[in-house]
């Protein structure tokens, strides 16, 4: 007895790991990674300058130390982007790195798709094994809005892996309690804020009422630590915000997306309440449900709102299967103690999910479909915990009901998505219903071991059939312009998106308006569509200043014209509004001014700025059009919708100066005013 207890007392307790790693675990992830990264990466470039707005940002940054750290929009710095510019430094390196194309800039984000997948797989299988983890991270790999974004270059990459990894470090808090993981937890939701400022906030209820209901220490320790991660999360941002807010305005950018040049205004207006509220200063429009239920700018408000043409084919596919496997998971866990860490888990992913999609569901203010990519890695992570934990306990009938449910929830959804687009694929939702109902059957009764499982098998293929096909079509389109949209055009999409090939004339668009053409630009109601990069079609003679939404597509006449003693000048042309700017900057690779900036309603610079700039020779060309509203003269929503200052710059050039055309775009060289 002696001798065994002194055995016990030597012998150092096992090292905590929740779940054993089964030999084919590994080549699976393998084949999985090198899957996802081939299909990210393939054809990549098709996706062009993908958002412009961005793109001349990036171009910026990778000639500019004082543009990468502000995240300007040019490298003379007259104006940042509308976000804090973490997201773009991968980018920017890589085109320090690289040279600028759409390869160089676009490969960060399609390695941080990759990077998402491996993280979300290895926080999933941490608690609920390797089947979970591998087919929570399959899901994340074959949503079709991941598949859109991680080859794109708008923040929400970035955004998304950071939550995850925040989430990831959070697992780890509630296995061991220990203090380091809260910190790191907060760190990537400070890093998270440098990326999309407040979104990232939307996963911090569920991080934090987890973590308090089920960290192992006591309850005053929780709090302290919870406490030492907010302080994390406000240092792992605010040094980036107090070094610009303190850095004299006189040597910096403007903010952009502010009116009164300041970050914290960008951060809770613009970017922040308004997005709730819908009173967004310097916005495009009024935003949320108009009166008598009809449709805001952004679609309708609400419940359903997640299962809408506009967002429906990027997201909903598995939403409704996770609901159910998440209440149907927390009942298997039954009176678990409290610490249990398969409850936790699900408390984690099902607060993100309910928290995120109820914020979306009800904001009023901007809301794009893209913005759904946040939704994604809670979606996937209950599918894949939820399916496991029940196929574990399938011998319960009641269990057995549970997983018909939602695999047939799954098939009435793919069946109302597909046919939204009655052109694209045609067979697909009728093969889904067909072998989905055989297959939802079969889970409701006993069956021989192997038959069981080449049932799980086909629900899992079966339920994966629609987005998979929405990511393959997604992959082989090209997409650009500020609002993409995955897989095909469907009936009743959303005006200003557009995303597939397929489904044209498929349907009235949303809003009576304007239809989009498929790289996410916007068509006209004379039926004339954007060309590739926003411009309109026509080759390099198409021209075009572009506008609020589409990028400018210059000529080689004029990006010529442009370029001419280039060098000569602090900025080589200006235009009114980022993405009409964009273009020109793109093609000369030189800084182009935009005026107002995103939406040409910014106070930068002022008429009296930019007549000083005129008198010191700062700016060679002034380009026409651009904007919003009539005549390019920057006309908003919200509450200052009259674009004053861009007006009155436009107005004294037209005033002062001579307008020519060159391939159909207009020019005003304003280093020779008309005679007096």
């Amino acid at each position: 007895m002696t001798a065994t207890l002194t055995e016990r007392q030597v012998v150092p307790p096992p090292e905590r790991d929740t779940v054993s790693k089964p030999r084919w675990e590994y080549p699976a992830v393998a084949a999985l990674l090198v899957g996802t990264a081939i299909a990210y990466l393939w054809n990549l470039s098709v996706n062009g300058w993908a958002n412009s707005f961005y793109a001349a940002a990036v171009q910026a940054g990778s000639v500019s130390w004082k543009a990468f750290f502000f995240g300007s929009s040019d490298a003379a710095n007259s104006i940042t982007v509308d976000k804090t510019p973490l997201s773009l430094w991968p980018m920017e390196i890589s085109v320090r790195v690289f040279g600028l194309h759409s390869w160089s800039m676009l490969l960060p984000q399609a390695l941080i798709g990759v990077a998402s997948v491996a993280l979300l797989w290895a926080t999933v299988r941490r608690v609920f094994g390797a089947h979970a983890g591998l087919l929570a991270g399959l899901a994340l790999a074959v949503t079709p809005v991941a598949a859109l974004m991680f080859r794109f270059n708008n923040p929400d990459a970035l955004l998304v892996l950071l939550m995850i990894a925040a989430t990831w470090a959070m697992t780890r808090a509630v296995e061991d309690g220990r203090w380091r993981w809260l910190l790191y937890t907060g760190l990537f939701i400070g890093l998270g804020f440098l990326t999309k400022q407040l979104q990232v906030l939307l996963v911090v209820p569920a991080l934090a009422l987890t973590y308090l209901v089920a960290g192992p220490p006591k309850l005053g320790k929780r709090i302290a630590q919870l406490f030492a991660a907010g302080a994390a999360m406000i240092a792992g941002a605010a040094w980036w915000v107090l070094i610009a807010e303190f850095w004299p305005v006189d040597d910096r950018p403007y903010f952009g997306g502010s009116q009164h040049n300041s970050i914290l205004e960008l951060t809770f207006g613009y970017n922040g309440l308004g997005r709730l509220n819908g009173d967004e200063t310097g916005s495009v429009g009024p935003g949320g449900e108009l009166p008598a239920g009809g449709n805001g700018m952004w679609g309708t408000t609400g419940i359903t709102r997640m299962f809408e043409p506009q967002q429906g084919g990027q997201i909903a596919w598995l939403i409704p299967a996770a609901l159910v496997l998440l209440v149907a998971a927390l009942v298997l866990c039954g009176r678990a103690a409290r610490t249990d860490q398969r409850r936790a888990g699900l408390m984690l992913w099902g607060g993100w999910l309910l928290a995120t999609g109820l914020v979306f569901s009800f904001m009023k203010g901007i809301f794009h479909q893209y913005y759904t990519i946040a939704l994604a890695p809670a979606v996937a992570a209950l599918v894949g915990i939820g399916a496991v934990m029940l196929w574990q306990e399938r011998e319960k009938r009641w269990v057995r009901v549970a997983l018909a449910l939602a695999l047939g929830i799954t098939i009435a959804t793919a069946w109302m998505l597909l046919s939204r687009s009655s052109s694209f694929q045609p067979w697909l939702r009728w093969t889904v219903a067909a072998v989905g109902v055989v297959v939802t059957l079969a889970l409701l009764v006993r069956l021989p071991r192997k038959v069981e499982i080449a049932a799980a098998s086909a629900a899992v293929l079966i339920g994966l059939a629609g987005p998979i096909a929405y990511t393959v079509d997604t992959l082989g389109t090209g997409h650009e312009g500020p609002i993409p949209s995955a897989g095909p055009n469907v009936r009743g999409g959303f005006g200003f998106g557009g995303g597939g090939r397929h489904g044209g004339g498929d349907g009235p668009w949303q809003n009576g308006g304007t239809a989009p053409d498929r790289n996410g630009g916007m068509r006209g109601q004379n039926g004339t569509a954007p060309g590739r990069n926003g411009g309109m079609p026509g080759g390099e003679m198409g021209g075009g200043a572009g506008n609020f939404m589409m990028a400018s597509n210059p000529s080689a006449k004029v990006t010529a014209l442009l370029s001419a003693n280039g060098d000569q000048y602090t900025w080589v042309a200006a235009a009114i509004g980022s993405n009409s700017a964009a273009g020109f900057q793109l093609a000369t690779q030189l800084p182009v001014m935009p005026v107002g900036g995103f939406n040409g309603s910014d106070p930068s610079p002022t008429l009296e700025q930019f007549q000083r700039y005129v008198t010191d020779g700062d700016i060679h060309y002034f380009i026409g059009g651009g904007g919003i509203g009539d005549g390019g003269e920057g006309r908003m929503g919200g509450s200052n919708r009259s674009g004053s200052h861009s007006s009155e710059i436009t107005e004294w050039v037209q005033e002062h100066y001579t307008a020519q055309e060159v391939d159909g775009v207009t020019l005003y060289d304003l280093t020779a005013p008309k005679p007096a």
